[in-house]
C-alpha cells in the first residue's frame, strides 16, 4: 500500500493502566488495556473496530486522538494541509501549536448525546465555539457555516437559541456530528454514536454519518460493540478482545468467511426474527472453566500475566497449545488477518 495513502498507521501499541493497592498506592499490577495492536486505516474508509465493552477499542481510539499517552508503539497520522501530508505526524514529535493544527483536522463524535453537549451553551455557541478556537473566519462566515451545518444534519435554523435539553436524543446527536464537521476535518472518531439511541434513530443517525463521509471524502474511524451496525458502515472491521485484535478484514470476509472463533460468537449474539433450533451458539457446547481454577490459572491472574490465548478460556476449540502460546496474526488471503491456531482447519 502507498504510504500517502494511509490516513492512520498504529504499531504494535500498547497502553497499560497501573493497578495500586495499599495505602500508600503501591503499584500491584498493570491493565493492558490495549496490548499490541497494528491496523492501517486507508484515507477515505469506513474502518471499524467492533468488540465488547472493556476491550479496548475506546482507549485505542483516544490515543490515537492524542488523548492518552501510549506505554509503547507508534501511531502515524497522515492528515493536513498539503505541503505536510508526505510527513506523517506522531503526537509526542508536535509542539502546542502543531497539535492544535492537527486537532482541527480530526474530531470525534461522542458516545453519549446528553453529556457531550454543554447545557449551558445555545446550539448556535456550540457550533460556532470551534470555528472561534480555530480562527476560521469573521462572524458573518462563521454565521453562514453554522446555518450551513445545521441544514447538512437535517436541522432547522429555529434551533440555533435552544438549549440542549430542549432536544431528543437523536437531534442532539445530529448536533454533536455537525459541530464535529465544523472545522472540515479529514477524519471523523465515532465512538458508539448510536449506542445511547432508540433503535428507530440508530438507522438515521448511521445513514447521516455515511452521506457525511462521502459527501467530504472523509475517513471514519467507526468504534462499536454491535456488529449488525458495523455491517451496514464499514469497509473493513478489526475484532478486538482483551486488549487484542482477534481478527481483521474486508466486511464481506468477517460476515461471510468468518475465521475466528470470538468474531462467531459476536455473529450469533445478533439478533435476529427468527432461529432455527440447531442455531445455537457453537462456543457453548463446551463449558467454560469453572471456578476451581488450576495452581498455574491462578497464579498467572495473581501476576496479571496470561501467557497463551486470551479467549482460551471461553473458547470451543482451545487446545494446550492455545494455553501456552499466544497466536499472532497471520494472513489468510487478500489480507484477511486472524490470530488463531485453528484457523486453518475450521
Amino acid at each position: 500500500m502507498n504510504k500517502n495513502e494511509i490516513c492512520i498507521d498504529v504499531r504494535d501499541l500498547k497502553i497499560h493502566f497501573p493497578a495500586r493497592s495499599g495505602l500508600a498506592g503501591k503499584v500491584s499490577g498493570w491493565t493492558k488495556a490495549v496490548d499490541g495492536i497494528s491496523f492501517t486505516v486507508k484515507k477515505g474508509e469506513v474502518f471499524a473496530i467492533v468488540g465488547e465493552s472493556g476491550c479496548g477499542k475506546t482507549t485505542a481510539a483516544q490515543a490515537i486522538m492524542g488523548l492518552l499517552k501510549p506505554t509503547s508503539g507508534s501511531i502515524e497520522i497522515n492528515i493536513g494541509d498539503s505541503s505536510n501530508d508526505k510527513n506523517p505526524k506522531i503526537w509526542d514529535n508536535l509542539n502546542a501549536a502543531q497539535r492544535k493544527d492537527l486537532r482541527r483536522e480530526m474530531q470525534i463524535v461522542f458516545q453519549d448525546p446528553y453529556s457531550s453537549l454543554n447545557p449551558r451553551m445555545t446550539v448556535k455557541s456550540i457550533l460556532e465555539e470551534p470555528l472561534i478556537i480555530h480562527k476560521l473566519g469573521s462572524q458573518k462566515e462563521r454565521a453562514a457555516r453554522i446555518d450551513e451545518l445545521l441544514n447538512q444534519v437535517g436541522l432547522s435554523k429555529s434551533y440555533l437559541d435552544r438549549y440542549p435539553h430542549e432536544f431528543s436524543g437523536g437531534q442532539r446527536q445530529r448536533i454533536g456530528i455537525a459541530r464535529s464537521l465544523a472545522t472540515s476535518p479529514k477524519l471523523i472518531v465515532a465512538d458508539e454514536p448510536v449506542s445511547a439511541l432508540d433503535v428507530s434513530i440508530q438507522a438515521q443517525i448511521i445513514n447521516l454519518l455515511q452521506d457525511m463521509q462521502t459527501t467530504y471524502s472523509q475517513t471514519l474511524l467507526f468504534i462499536s460493540h454491535d456488529l449488525a451496525v458495523v455491517r451496514h458502515i464499514a469497509n473493513r472491521i478489526a475484532v478486538m478482545y482483551q486488549g487484542k485484535i482477534m481478527e481483521m478484514g474486508s466486511d464481506d470476509q468477517i460476515f461471510s468467511s468468518t475465521l475466528h472463533p470470538y468474531t462467531e460468537l459476536l455473529l450469533k449474539s445478533v439478533p435476529t426474527i427468527k432461529k432455527s433450533q440447531n442455531s445455537e451458539r457453537k462456543l457453548t457446547d463446551k463449558k467454560e472453566p469453572s471456578a476451581d481454577k488450576t495452581s498455574e490459572d491462578k497464579s498467572q491472574n495473581e501476576n496479571n500475566e496470561h501467557r497463551g490465548c486470551s479467549f482460551y478460556p471461553r473458547c470451543p476449540i482451545r487446545t494446550e497449545q492455545c494455553r501456552s502460546e499466544s497466536p499472532q496474526l497471520e494472513d489468510f488471503g487478500d489480507g484477511h488477518l486472524c490470530a488463531c491456531f485453528k484457523a486453518k482447519s475450521k
